[in-house]
């Protein structure tokens, strides 16, 4: 079952460019002008512009006039609710509804719940931690029977 109260960060500010308030963001999706207003913590943030800059992305906010404002939100994940982002097509999953869920082994073995989602280029791995806190991963593609809930590993893929 996913979870719709969940925000969900679709960038990270890295820092301000120039001097009039726009900001520097490392962008965890394809395309960030689907989404007008963003949350910065407790500020709502209305997008007015995003290009294609260095290493990411630069946008300018409503709110964020002037070097100061954007240095200042340096570091801040901008998210949106769950309920805002687009529905899925079958096979595919945000991470964000990944996090948090059992694990199980294909032989039915309880394995703990699932902490993150990386990918390092070859495909998505889910990070699967252990009730006593051992941790190991899983590639999706090959792994993972089903994206459950609760998840199913290929019990040859479980860890000791």
């Amino acid at each position: 079952m996913v979870d719709t109260s969940k925000q969900v960060t679709l960038a990270a500010v890295v820092g301000a460019h120039g001097i009039q308030g726009e900001l520097r963001l490392k962008l965890f999706t394809d395309d960030l002008a689907h989404y007008p207003l963003l949350q910065a913590g407790d500020a709502t943030l209305t997008l007015k512009s995003v290009r294609p800059g260095p290493n990411g992305a630069v946008a300018r906010f409503a709110e964020v006039t002037d070097r100061t404002a954007a240095e200042a939100l340096r570091g801040t994940p901008l998210t949106v609710a769950r309920t805002a982002l687009p529905p899925l097509a079958d096979g595919e999953y945000y991470h964000a509804d990944l996090i948090d869920q059992d694990a199980v082994s294909t032989d039915g073995t309880p394995l703990g719940r699932i902490v993150a989602v990386e990918n390092y280029g070859a495909g998505d791995l889910i990070e699967i931690e252990r009730p006593g806190g051992k941790r190991f991963l899983v590639p999706v593609a090959a792994g993972v029977d089903d994206l459950g809930p609760p998840i199913r590993v290929h019990a040859e893929f479980v860890e000791a």
